[in-house]
């Protein structure tokens, strides 16, 4: 299976890919405020890009539970200089983790190739012309809500069934409008409008989602899930995310998300060799 970017062909299945987060924001969960900074950003990236990411992922607005949104000029403000400095010097795909269509834009003209998009339940279909005008790689991810209203009482008749029958709209209204489906990856929001049970249900079922046809993208790195179900605070949940990392790959995911990225690398390279062994 194929994922088509501007610069890159990826080719599943094959070792998983590895997206690295840089949050360029003062309030993300995890590392709010740490890479404001444009030469601190561009040196967490150079970072992850040695610890073996495939892909750099930016943000200039905070996604958790009951962000407020931030204005379009401010989001631009923040992403555009990490970019300048980042894209055409590191030898991997980058990626903008954006809501908006006016930032998608500027940040594909900066040399992007790919847009993170966790507002893909959107009805506009502005951003998918852009992404088809570009043809750049996309990431399709679930999320019912918004960020701000994401976590208010979210309801599914059946999370697995929903996420998938989501999915597939989705992937018929993006070719509607000229987004090939091998520029298409989807990532089902853990932790986007979704309760606990609603996480655990969609990791013990990820392989149910490979129906669809393309792709899994994964998200769950310091998931506030993991803190429900443990009790551990952000800071702490490493092993369990490397655990969830796992079960993933061993599951269907292609590309994990992940603030870890030499830790991740090495528990997902652990099970893709023993996933080898078990086929032989």
């Amino acid at each position: 299976m194929l994922w088509r970017t501007p610069d890159r062909l990826f080719d599943f299945p094959g070792p998983t890919l590895l997206m690295g987060i840089i949050n360029v924001t003062p309030d993300s969960f995890s590392d709010g405020g740490r890479y404001l900074d444009p030469g601190a950003a561009e040196e967490h990236a150079l970072r992850l890009v040695r610890e073996g990411a495939d892909i750099l992922d930016i943000g200039g607005e905070s996604t958790r539970p009951a962000a407020c949104c931030v204005d379009q000029s401010e989001e631009l403000r923040r992403v555009l200089p990490v970019l300048k400095r980042i894209c055409g010097k590191v030898s991997v795909s980058v990626s903008i983790d954006t809501r908006k269509p006016r930032v998608a834009r500027a940040a594909l003209d900066a040399g992007v190739a790919i847009v993170n998009d966790v507002e893909a339940n959107r009805d506009n279909d502005e951003m998918w012309r852009i992404v088809a005008a570009a043809r750049a790689g996309y990431v399709c991810v679930h999320m019912q809500g918004t960020p701000r209203t994401m976590q208010v009482q979210p309801h599914y008749d059946n999370v697995v069934r929903d996420v998938s029958g989501f999915f597939a709209d989705r992937l018929r209204r993006l070719e509607a409008v000229g987004v090939e489906p091998d520029r298409v990856v989807l990532d089902p929001g853990i932790g986007f409008g979704k309760t606990l049970d609603h996480n655990l249900l969609l990791l013990a079922h990820l392989d149910s989602l490979r129906r669809v046809g393309r792709p899994r993208l994964v998200g769950l790195s310091r998931k506030s899930f993991i803190g429900k179900l443990l009790g551990a605070e952000v800071e702490e949940r490493l092993p369990a995310s490397l655990a969830c990392s796992a079960w993933a790959v061993s599951r269907g995911a292609c590309i994990l998300r992940t603030h870890d990225v030499a830790a991740t690398r090495q528990a997902v390279r652990i099970v893709e060799a023993l996933m080898l062994k078990q086929e032989k």
